[in-house]
């Protein structure tokens, strides 16, 4: 039995290659899963763009001699245990987790509890531990069997866009909101991003704010047919925005052009914060800026802080509160957010990549993945 796996370029994110290796017999206390399917998004071209300064290529090292150039991408979907040889997990079980863009992996359970368990992988010791958890689907509150596509899609986008309005609340959106009768202005870049407009729900359910969604022209009405944004605006329109409005920017793009020119043009820009980088032929540094400096947002941290705060049990609860509410949304009959793309086979897989990385298409088509 062979494992194919879907290897890219860590400095030529375009270049990127399929490869077939043999697979090796476990060791004792390992499992091997079939990853049945996954999602790609802008968010796993971040981890791929991000991928030396946040750790993401450690997680699924290319481990051929020689290969320091090529990595595995990162991305969240499920998976079936087709053997085991660890005694507390069985073979059929269905796993939802961080995967590798492969037709299958090796994992070490550890940790194991009735909900799921980690990898104990000496490479993932040094890692987050939020992205070494996988759930077991019998299990896990946030599962169906007919929402998997949504969970797999925006699952993790979700949690992501809740921990960043949590974050910016939790810090009283450092002053922005302290400046009068003036709502506060979040300015959200890529607003047709999933984590975006996941965010953009969060915050319009807040007083004394307005939510302002930046993005391209194709991508106005979209935007706009969402309902969370107060305002969608090209990227050429800030002029339309008061210089000295109070606001805070909030950035999935990455663009240091646009970056630059919000915080020239704001002067009352109380924070900037760096979430992504779906614009990756425009990524660029952050240094020499007017006004705050660009900060960038680590979801993990947030998770620590409030599993401090509330315990495990009550990040939980408000997560999946809050979780239940963004999907009926999103699948409201009335006005869908999300249709899934099916992509199965490694040619429509790299098709998909492409098309992905190029951040081409309709916004309101998400792409479902499966290299078997």
């Amino acid at each position: 039995m062979t494992t194919l796996d879907f290897l890219v370029r860590k400095d030529q994110l375009a270049t990127t290659e399929l490869r077939s290796t043999p697979e090796l017999p476990l060791n004792d206390g390992e499992i091997r899963v079939r990853i049945d399917k996954f999602a790609l998004t802008s968010n796993n071209i971040t981890y791929a763009a991000f991928g030396e300064a946040m750790n993401y290529w450690s997680f699924f090292p290319v481990s051929a001699p020689g290969d320091g150039n090529w990595g595995r991408i990162p991305v969240w979907g499920f998976a079936t245990v087709v053997q085991s040889l660890h005694p507390g997990v069985a073979v059929g079980e269905k796993l939802y987790g961080y995967y590798p863009m492969s037709s299958s992996v090796v994992l070490q359970p550890t940790r194991l509890s009735p909900t799921g368990f980690s990898d104990g992988a000496a490479h993932r010791a040094s890692l987050h531990p939020v992205y070494n958890q996988y759930l077991r689907c019998s299990a896990d509150p946030f599962y169906t069997l007919h929402s998997e596509d949504t969970q797999a899609l925006l699952r993790p986008l979700f949690i992501t866009s809740w921990l960043i309005d949590d974050f910016l609340a939790d810090n009283d959106f450092f002053g922005a909101l302290a400046t009068g009768a003036q709502p506060a202005v979040m300015l959200l870049s890529s607003a047709s991003s999933k984590t975006a407009y996941g965010t953009a729900f969060q915050l319009a359910q807040r007083q004394g704010i307005e939510v302002v969604g930046l993005t391209s022209t194709a991508n106005v009405a979209f935007c706009e047919s969402l309902g969370c944004y107060h305002r969608v605006l090209t990227y050429d329109q800030l002029d339309q925005l008061d210089a000295d409005a109070p606001c805070v920017y909030i950035d999935f793009a990455g663009n240091a052009d646009l970056r630059r020119a919000i915080h020239t043009r704001f002067k009352n820009l109380k924070y900037s914060s760096s979430i992504g980088g779906t614009h990756v032929e425009q990524l660029g540094g952050a240094k020499d800026l007017p006004g705050p400096r660009a900060t960038l947002f680590f979801a993990p941290a947030q998770i620590k802080k409030r599993s401090t705060d509330w315990g495990a049990e009550g990040l939980g609860q408000r997560l999946l509160q809050a979780w239940q509410a963004f999907v009926a949304k999103v699948n409201d009959p009335a006005a869908v957010w999300l249709v899934a793309e099916q992509h199965q086979g490694p040619v429509a897989v790299a098709a998909a990549y492409r098309h992905v990385l190029g951040g081409r298409g309709d916004p309101r088509r998400g792409h479902m993945l499966s290299l078997n």
